[in-house]
């Protein structure tokens, strides 16, 4: 039953100051989210993705052309919305992967160590709402989120990471694109070899870096189990049955330089 003698909220608002201004507040608030979600989307970076990424071959150049990347670099400056945990890390993999090629575009490179020095660390990358480097992103942002597979997606411009999607990551895909990606890199031979006979696994030397990461479900090998093709090598994997050896890293650019 309505009360007649309740005052409405425009009357209460016009006796109360107090409640003027919080109306406002309000009001501010609603539009600032608003703006918040705009800064996170990035369907024109898909579309650039689909368009110069090829099988994970990366042309630069085509990063180049137009504002759209641009325009999707300047907007990872601002303060981001992100409630979900697939939020956070589908938004950091995809701001990590934008900011590493940007790196390129900039003339940056991590092909040198003095290269890796100034392009991991040294340089700082405005990104919800801090500047940021790509190591501090990897590693106070993205790994404390507690998902390994993240190794699998981040792409820092060489031919020995993991290779890049021809599309962006989303919090409603997340999980069917890290597996993908977990899946791609762990049974590429050009970054992990499985030896039957010598009973030898040559890995990535990620998998060296980032030890601690893989190792919730006991050992490295037992984390690879739920990836490789082979099921005798999964089984084998499972029961920390190889010797491990590490595949130098390469460095080289995994694409074609941008023009100058």
């Amino acid at each position: 039953m309505l009360n007649s003698d309740r005052p409405g909220t425009a009357r209460v608002a016009a006796r109360c100051p107090f409640v003027t201004v919080m109306l406002i507040a309000l009001a501010l608030m609603l539009t600032r989210g608003n703006a918040l979600a705009q800064a996170i989307d990035a369907a024109s970076y898909d579309v650039l993705l689909h368009s110069h990424v090829e099988n994970g071959v990366v042309n630069y150049a085509g990063f180049q052309d137009g504002v759209a990347f641009k325009d999707y670099v300047a907007a990872l400056a601002g303060p981001a919305e992100l409630i979900t945990h697939a939020e956070r890390v589908a938004y950091n993999i995809n701001a990590y992967n934008a900011l590493a090629i940007q790196g390129i575009l900039d003339g940056l490179s991590p092909s040198s160590l003095l290269g890796r020095l100034r392009y991991f660390k040294l340089q700082e990358w405005p990104l919800d709402g801090r500047a940021i480097s790509l190591y501090d992103l990897e590693h106070a942002v993205l790994r404390p989120l507690g998902e390994p597979r993240i190794h699998f997606a981040i792409v820092c411009a060489s031919k020995s990471c993991p290779f890049l999607r021809s599309e962006t990551y989303t919090a409603t895909r997340l999980e069917e694109q890290l597996d993908a990606q977990a899946r791609a890199f762990v049974n590429d031979p050009s970054h992990n070899r499985f030896d039957k006979t010598t009973r030898t696994a040559h890995l990535s030397e990620i998998f060296k870096w980032f030890d601690e990461d893989f190792r919730a479900g006991g050992s490295v090998q037992k984390y690879l189990a739920q990836y490789v093709s082979d099921t005798d090598i999964a089984k084998d994997l499972a029961q920390n049955g190889y010797n491990v050896e590490w595949i130098p890293y390469n460095w080289t650019l995994n694409g074609t330089r941008p023009r100058n």
